[in-house]
């Protein structure tokens, strides 16, 4: 088995929370599914998301100063697919779900458990994903839910198909 073979394996075998992140720039916006997420820091907080370059997302949040990091439950997979299985090159994603205007005029999912928004702080090339560096300034927890079992997790998410190669 090669490092190579031995990397693939591993990651396959984390079954990871998975996010919506959507932002905004002037009237447009965006948003999509993002696995490749972490906490980077305690104090002061921080936020590490990682978006695909071949994704529309990206566009729009090269350019964006905010960014919202969305906790989807899994009796929403539908959010999962309709932010991971479509592009917004061509589909209004916000036009197939309920959402509303939150802080920083970031686009906010109605049916997402939790969430933060923040400011982005550094754009860190990853190689085929820029690391979106985020300080957290405004959130909200609607759900008493906790533990792996209440999240979309990568295992729902292995059968859509992406919107973009990554």
């Amino acid at each position: 088995m090669t490092h190579s073979d031995a990397f693939d394996e591993i990651t396959a075998a984390i079954n990871y929370p998975m996010f919506v992140v959507t932002t905004r720039h002037r009237a447009e916006r965006s948003g999509c599914l993002v696995g490749f997420a972490t906490q980077t820091s305690i104090d002061p907080p921080r936020f590490l998301v990682g978006i695909s370059q071949a994704n529309h997302t990206h566009g729009v949040a090269a350019n964006a100063e905010h960014l919202a990091v969305h906790l989807i439950p899994r009796d929403h997979l539908e959010l999962a697919t309709l932010f991971g299985g479509t592009t917004g090159d061509t589909t209004d994603k916000f036009a197939r779900c309920a959402w509303s205007d939150g802080p920083h005029d970031l686009p906010i999912l109605d049916d997402a458990a939790m969430w933060f928004a923040g400011r982005i702080l550094e754009r860190i090339d990853m190689g085929d994903h820029t690391g979106l560096l985020i300080e957290p300034d405004a959130g909200e927890v609607r759900t008493e839910a906790r533990g792996p079992e209440a999240w979309v997790r990568f295992a729902d998410t292995k059968d859509i198909e992406p919107g973009h190669d990554a």
